[in-house]
């Protein structure tokens, strides 16, 4: 859907709430300068239209004007458009399509033109049918009078005929399909018009599914979701198995999932028969989505190992690579780029045997963390200590009682606001920044800290069992500084689909990172979840918007793979 003048002629004319979507990078950047220039309040996005990057029941109307569709060579994107403009619409909601007349031109098609763009531009263009008819494939070469040829690409549009058209709408879901005109365009220069030529003016309207609606069988993409293995210890747990906790969360991840459109869910979570069925299984498997953020067969030092296989086996899936996971896995290394990137973190010192505090000067309060983990695993209420006897006896029950072996980190503690940051999607332009979050602490007893600690996150029965996660309202200026140095440490880490970051606020009001989880807590009561929830966004939605971030990434690296391939092809000739 092209976001140029369309979207800007719409705001011109006093329409509110307008937003445009182009695959053209350029284009976008053009639209979003035109509309700051002429004060124009016009939403533009990069995107593909097949992944659509807004919530269902989002639009009043989706107009998909100047022959903007049929560019796919298959025609089931043709479909998953319509179906993405289906799911976005509100019930009842209006599409207008304006698209070449198929019939028209697959008799009327001029096979050679040419045509002046300007005085210093001229195009040349040559067509031809393929051979069922069903496209024009055109190849199109800008020439510039003084430096030559500057563009020459191919390209081509599927013909449809207004039944062939309306038979698409209706397998989308839509109702009251229209022609409204026949619409016939002459050049005052006498110019070719091609496929603006003589075009078709159709609209339909979002009606509701029908009982018992499905997606044919046939056209499922299947998605196998990865898990952690119940079978095995999981020494991050309480007691070390799963628990009816963890079972009632996967239940809820599997009703959630179930609501979702247009896929067929696998889910494996024997570790031991992990390959053996992703092997099994490689060539039918469109996406994995990666929730083994227990790392493989339980061991958190082995998360990163699941992205790994499935990059050694060719398998797409969702969030972070395995270099991504590694750097954020480290505390340390994380505060360290952080404050290269001048963004500021606690104080903190990494120490790997306990006498080595004897030749530090610390400032108390400081909160102790073992350096490798995650889910506060090995961060206790007792961890926040006031003094170095307290310190001691912190390290000697890492050391002895939790068995760590790794370097520990003695870090600041700040006393002010525990916050959250999430985003779903992948920055610069193809993300949504989810309602900020604080940990409300005010019913824990006074002698506790308020941290989130492993109590907070994993026990019953204890003081952090009224812990309330809610909205924040912070100042603009300090939500716009978290915002870009949110999307900077993403990009940084190269963290992918979604990720979550915790602050805390100084007594400054400025905040302090603390940690980067990319592949956050991917469960119904988890962090993430509730973010969403507070933006108006449902479970199911939340997961359905991780997995279309994740194609629409794979859809842009494999373009981008497309046209360098075409440009060897183009330097070998």
């Amino acid at each position: 859907m092209r976001a140029w003048a369309h979207a800007l002629e719409l705001a011109r004319r006093s329409f509110k709430n307008v937003e445009g979507l182009d695959i053209s990078k350029h284009l976008i950047s053009l639209a979003r300068k035109t509309a700051s220039e002429e004060g124009l309040d016009v939403k533009f996005t990069e995107g593909d239209a097949r992944h659509l990057p807004y919530p269902n029941d989002y639009f009043d109307a989706v107009v998909i004007m100047g022959n903007s569709f049929g560019y796919f060579d298959d025609v089931k994107d043709d479909l998953l458009v319509l179906k993405e403009v289906h799911r976005v619409l509100k019930q009842q909601g209006k599409i207008l399509i304006d698209l070449t007349n198929g019939d028209y031109i697959r008799k009327n098609y001029e096979p050679r033109s040419w045509e002046w763009i300007d005085n210093k531009h001229f195009v040349c263009r040559e067509r031809s049918l393929s051979k069922d008819g069903s496209r024009l494939l055109a190849r199109e070469i800008v020439v510039h009078v003084d430096n030559g040829v500057i563009v020459d690409q191919f390209y081509g549009v599927r013909l449809y005929s207004f039944e062939e058209i309306k038979a698409l709408l209706l397998r989308a879901g839509f109702v009251d399909v229209r022609l409204h005109e026949t619409l016939s365009t002459i050049s005052s220069r006498g110019q070719d018009m091609g496929m603006m030529g003589n075009r078709l003016i159709v609209s339909a309207r979002k009606g509701t599914e029908p009982i018992g609606y499905c997606v044919p069988l046939e056209e499922l993409k299947t998605i196998v979701v990865l898990l952690g293995d119940p079978r095995k210890p999981d020494r991050v747990k309480p007691n070390g198995v799963f628990d009816e906790d963890d079972l009632f969360a996967i239940d809820e991840l599997k009703k959630a999932l179930s609501c979702i459109n247009g896929y067929r869910f696998v889910y494996i979570n024997d570790h031991e028969r992990m390959i053996e069925e992703l092997m099994k299984m490689r060539d039918s498997i469109y996406l994995v989505l990666n929730l083994c953020d227990e790392g493989y067969m339980n061991d958190p030092f082995k998360e990163l190992h699941v992205p790994a296989l499935l990059d050694m086996l060719g398998i797409p899936y969702t969030g972070a690579d395995p270099r991504c996971l590694a750097y954020c896995y480290d505390k340390s290394f994380v505060k360290s780029v952080t404050k290269d990137l001048g963004i500021p973190t606690p104080k903190s010192t990494l120490i790997n045997d306990p006498s080595e505090i004897y030749n530090l000067h610390l400032e108390f309060p400081v909160i102790v963390k073992p350096n490798f983990g995650d889910n506060s695993y090995g961060i206790t209420h007792k961890n926040v200590v006031k003094d170095v006897d307290g310190l001691m006896n912190v390290l000697s029950w890492l050391r002895k009682s939790l068995g760590y072996k790794g370097p520990i980190l003695l870090e600041e503690y700040v006393e002010g606001d525990d916050i959250s940051v999430g985003i779903v999607g992948n920055p610069p332009d193809d993300y949504l920044m989810l309602p900020i979050i604080k940990e409300d602490y005010s019913q824990v007893p006074a002698e506790f800290p308020r941290i989130c600690c492993y109590e907070a996150k994993w026990l019953k029965g204890t003081p952090y069992d009224s812990v309330t996660s809610k909205r924040i309202d912070l100042p603009e200026s300090t939500r716009n500084m978290l915002e870009r140095w949110c999307l900077l440490l993403f990009e940084r880490f190269g963290c992918r689909d979604y990720a979550r970051f915790d602050w805390r606020l100084g007594s400054d009001g400025v905040p302090k990172l603390l940690e980067i989880n990319p592949n956050p807590g991917w469960v119904w009561d988890g962090h993430l979840n509730k973010m969403a929830s507070l933006a108006g966004i449902p479970y199911p939605e939340l997961l359905r918007m991780i997995i279309v971030s994740a194609e629409k990434r794979l859809n842009r690296k494999k373009m981008f793979e497309d046209v360098r391939r075409q440009e060897n092809v183009l330097t070998k000739c």
